[in-house]
């Protein structure tokens, strides 16, 4: 668990072939709060991050998977395998 400030549910994801090296995830209810990636294009990144607040988790999954920049991810891309891999150790 990584705490930022008072996001207290944030769930770490080290991506995997892209230029950021990790994902920090907060999400309640099924709803994104806030992204935070560590690494990578950091205004794309930021861009990517204020445009899932606020937006269900399964929206973002369905938005962003597949999404391809080098090696056949992105990440966009990596974002929703994190939202996959956050929602399927909730479960």
């Amino acid at each position: 668990m990584y705490i930022m400030g008072d996001f207290a549910h944030m769930f770490d994801y080290k991506t995997s072939g892209t230029c950021s090296r990790m994902i920090h995830i907060d999400a309640e209810g099924g709803i994104i709060r806030r992204v935070v990636f560590d690494g990578g294009c950091t205004g794309n990144l930021q861009g990517v991050s204020r445009l899932v607040e606020g937006m269900p988790v399964e929206e973002a999954i369905r938005r962003l998977k597949g999404i391809q920049c080098r090696g056949g991810t992105s990440c966009p891309d990596q974002l929703a395998k994190a939202l996959l891999q956050m929602q399927a150790r909730q479960k």
